[in-house]
């Protein structure tokens, strides 16, 4: 291999580890929508909320069960109508705020 040819492999390896890092912040996106509670188990740190559309975690209109640190649910019940903050963590949603 010729020094012309061994130096592309390293541009080409670089231009391909920057274009990853520029899709991979999307799994760390977080999303504010609002939604009305259907269940909470604050023991499990679940709660089920019914919301709109949230384009930026790529979500239609559904109830989906979300994960939840059991002390943000404190005082939620279901029926509340709430403004949260979710992110995908891998394959499950998780709430990061919630508020009445």
């Amino acid at each position: 291999m010729s020094y012309k040819q061994s130096s592309l492999v390293p541009a080409v390896l670089a231009g391909l580890v920057g274009a990853v890092a520029c899709v991979a912040p999307a799994h760390a996106q977080e999303a504010q929508a609002s939604g009305e509670v259907r269940r909470v188990n604050a023991d499990e740190g679940k709660i089920t909320i019914k919301h709109g559309a949230i384009a930026d975690l790529e979500l239609p209109a559904m109830s989906l069960v979300y994960r939840a640190d059991p002390t943000l649910l404190r005082g939620i019940q279901p029926g509340d109508k709430i403004t949260f903050t979710a992110k995908r963590d891998g394959k499950r949603y998780v709430v990061t705020k919630i508020s009445k």
